[in-house]
């Protein structure tokens, strides 16, 4: 099987994370990322892009990295032996944005590329998806949400959205709250199915539909008026997210144990959260409305209110 072209992958990558960026700067009104640029020793680098303290999104990361090497960590061969000392490279952009307005949803997407080994023999493929985390639900967003993940599957197989929602749903689950992070969307890896063009372009699908399906909700509730109710809320359930990208999220123990970039590795991490013993919230409200209906798999690109 042949081998996606690096240059190709990378530079799609590149215009994505620029792409990403000018349009998050626009919906801020006047909010700026700055950049890092950064190597390691053992083989490549990224450039790593934050947005803080905007008008709208609080903290906004958005990375490219391409790093290299030659032997790969223990994550990553713990359950692919026949990998382990082999030659690899891993590209992606990965983002993560955490609104100020509660009634905005964190957002989460990645694309990436893989590759092990060399020539006919290497193994490759690609991975990622797009995932929202909300704090207030609406059933508009999440059906917006994930009728645009479906809409950006199917030309490339009917199955791919069904398989590829419920792997998210699978994915960020928090096992020990017996909890989902959110209402999911797409999660997808070691996919090569389609060969190194139709896979390529399955990625590329994906990465683009990300603005198409953030960008409308932000519009929608950014300008929601909230409290100090809100805004604890918020903060409390940010911990879900701590909680799920330290202790269960592959691509935070990939960069660790890699050599990556700490700072950006842990970029995807809130400003401000908070964490309380034992909180329930009253039955009734609208917090506990997010547990009661959005915290459960739906069939949302179908749903009907």
């Amino acid at each position: 099987m042949s081998v996606p072209n690096l240059n190709a992958v990378s530079s799609y990558l590149l215009a994505l994370q620029d792409s990403i960026c000018q349009t998050l700067e626009h919906e801020d009104d006047g909010g700026a990322f700055r950049e890092d640029r950064w190597s390691r020793p053992e083989g490549g680098g990224g450039r790593s892009r934050v947005l803080e303290n905007g008008a709208v999104f609080e903290k906004a990361g958005v990375n490219f990295s391409h790093v290299a090497g030659q032997t790969l960590p223990p994550s990553a061969t713990a359950s692919r032996p026949e990998l382990a000392g082999k030659p690899f490279h891993a590209m992606g952009v990965s983002l993560v944005i955490h609104p100020r307005n509660p009634y905005v949803p964190t957002s989460h997407a990645n694309v990436r590329f893989f590759v092990a080994g060399e020539g006919e023999q290497a193994h490759w493929w690609f991975g990622g998806g797009f995932d929202l985390t909300p704090y207030y639900g609406f059933e508009e967003d999440c059906v917006h949400w994930h009728r645009v993940a479906r809409d950006a599957c199917f030309p490339h197989g009917a199955d791919l959205y069904p398989r590829f929602k419920k792997w998210c749903d699978d994915y960020f689950f928090l096992k020990h709250r017996n909890e989902p992070r959110g209402i999911g969307g797409l999660f997808f890896d070691d996919f090569n199915a389609l060969g190194a063009n139709g896979s390529f372009a399955f990625l590329r699908s994906v990465g683009d539909a990300y603005l198409k399906a953030y960008v409308p909700i932000v519009q929608r509730r950014k300008t929601l008026p909230f409290g100090e109710r809100e805004r604890d809320f918020q903060l409390y359930r940010r911990g879900r997210y701590v909680e799920f990208n330290l202790v269960w999220d592959r691509g935070t123990h990939f960069g660790l144990q890699s050599g990556g970039r700490t700072e950006s590795i842990l970029m995807s991490l809130p400003p401000l959260v908070s964490w309380r013993y034992d909180y329930q919230p009253q039955p009734g409200t609208p917090e506990a409305r997010l547990y009661d209906v959005f915290l459960k798999p739906t069939d949302w690109a179908n749903f009907h209110a």
